[in-house]
């Protein structure tokens, strides 16, 4: 794949650029600036930053730290607009790519904090994996928050990077740890600018997966990852990403399945059951369950269906029922006995089931 020239025609000037978009980051921008500096990539760097229309002190932070980087020999690339309101994260990224030069493109949110060899063993992974998107492990701060989902971003598996990417986590490597060529951005974004309330990374990363391309983590602790009110992922419904998920599993999955089984009867295997299309529907044989109550109603019926007679679908216990499945129970929330009952049919992650919880 041929690499773009940059605005001169001339071949890129860095070798990596680190895209930073920047909404109103006073509190956090010493600290994450501090750590492009700290980089120990011996490499060409370049800082791209996208000011979206900031009312606080960031550009006055920025402008300080720019002369502070450039005498480093990191060269900082400046853009951004002063509207009355932002243009959303999507929109800065993908204006920060383009103002800047460098081959390979790493994510920095600007309320997060790199390790110093970041940079450095990110890039030595990108160039062994062309087409894929690299992660690393984060640590939390504060690191009592979202304690499941962190576990998740940092075990799983290299296998379970590709298998368990229709979960509401959302991407098996999470955005501000991405770091990727130019090429094989410019391939598949570029990054969805709806605004506020769109989960932009998730669209890019199923875009990603759509075109073949990989997924791979650095399995090192290499981005100090912040939870904080303010993030931006807050502002994105629970249910636009419910339907993006089933859509993708739809595409993805079901096509090569001509029937499955629903694992959990409750609440969101039933929704998941009505948010299929009609010809996904006809495909689910039964829903499984451990609960007696559940499996000795018999069957779930779907008063809202328009069919005629309304569908009634079986309820079994998990090891009367039939693979394929798809999961519809939270990971690590049992204590670990679904996950044993799992393990008890011994089947094959991607192939005989699906997480979709």
């Amino acid at each position: 794949m041929q690499l773009p020239k940059d605005a001169t025609g001339h071949s890129p000037l860095a070798s990596v650029s680190i895209i930073l978009p920047v909404h109103n980051a006073e509190q956090w921008l010493d600290e994450c600036l501090a750590s492009v500096l700290q980089q120990d990539f011996e490499g060409t760097m370049e800082l791209s930053v996208f000011n979206d229309a900031s009312k606080d002190k960031s550009m006055t932070i920025i402008e300080k730290w720019k002369m502070k980087l450039e005498d480093s020999g990191i060269s900082v690339v400046i853009g951004g607009h002063d509207s009355p309101s932002p243009r959303g994260v999507g929109y800065s990224k993908n204006q920060a790519i383009a103002q800047s030069t460098g081959s390979y493109l790493c994510f920095l949110d600007s309320d997060d904090v790199m390790m110093p060899q970041r940079v450095r063993l990110q890039h030595e992974a990108a160039v062994q994996h062309p087409t894929s998107i690299i992660g690393c492990q984060v640590r939390r701060d504060p690191s009592d928050s979202t304690e499941r989902y962190t576990r998740w971003i940092n075990q799983l598996t290299s296998d379970q990077l590709l298998t368990q990417v229709f979960t509401s986590h959302g991407p098996t490597v999470i955005m501000p740890t991405w770091f990727c060529s130019r090429a094989w951005f410019s391939h598949v974004g570029p990054f969805d600018e709806g605004g506020q309330g769109v989960p932009e990374d998730l669209l890019l990363f199923y875009e990603h997966l759509r075109r073949g391309g990989g997924v791979f983590r650095v399995d090192h602790k290499l981005l100090l990852y912040r939870y904080h009110p303010y993030a931006a992922t807050h502002s994105v419904l629970e249910m636009t990403i419910w339907t993006h998920r089933v859509h993708f599993l739809e595409e993805q999955v079901l096509p090569r399945w001509k029937s499955f089984t629903i694992w959990n009867a409750g609440k969101q295997g039933r929704r998941l059951y009505r948010s299929l299309t009609a010809a996904s529907r006809r495909k689910v044989m039964a829903f499984c369950d451990v609960d007696e109550n559940k499996i000795r109603k018999g069957f779930y019926c779907h008063e809202d269906s328009e069919e005629r007679p309304k569908p009634k679908v079986p309820i079994l216990h998990f090891q009367a029922a039939q693979s394929p499945f798809v999961i519809c129970v939270k990971l690590d929330l049992t204590g670990g006995e679904f996950e044993d009952n799992l393990k008890s049919l011994h089947l094959q992650e991607g192939q005989d089931f699906v997480h979709f919880s």
